[in-house]
């Protein structure tokens, strides 16, 4: 299995009337539900509309994102499926349940994390 990183834009819900969004959330919750049931579901959220806190490798923090930073993630979801095309099937269902396109970008295997992570829980 491999991960996906599924996500769109900061603002890309802004053209949803504020009285849609309550039904946004039914068939978006709806989508991670049958995400979660076929196992394929790893995690998820929206970020908040917040300023980036940028820490440098010497540990100093600055406010980001950098000025050209053109665009930034508002939510994402990570999936672990067989196939691309089964990320990007699963990424149109993201898509129509919250009204904007979904950006789909494979993440690099870490077996050595992975490893990590089932130690962590038992299962060496």
């Amino acid at each position: 299995m491999t991960k996906y990183l599924i996500s769109f834009n900061d603002g890309a819900m802004d053209h949803i009337p504020a009285e849609d969004m309550p039904d946004v959330g039914k068939t978006s919750h709806a989508v991670i539900q049958e995400a979660v049931s076929a196992g394929v579901f790893v995690f998820g959220a929206g970020l908040e509309r917040q300023q980036a806190s940028i820490v440098a490798t010497d540990g100093m923090v600055t406010d980001g994102p950098y000025p050209e930073t053109k665009e930034v993630i508002g939510g994402f979801v990570v999936l672990d499926v067989a196939s691309r095309a089964e990320a990007l099937a699963w990424a149109a269902k993201i898509a129509a349940s919250c009204r904007c396109a979904q950006e789909v970008r494979e993440l690099m295997p870490d077996p050595e994390t992975d490893a990590m992570l089932r130690e962590a829980a038992g299962r060496g």
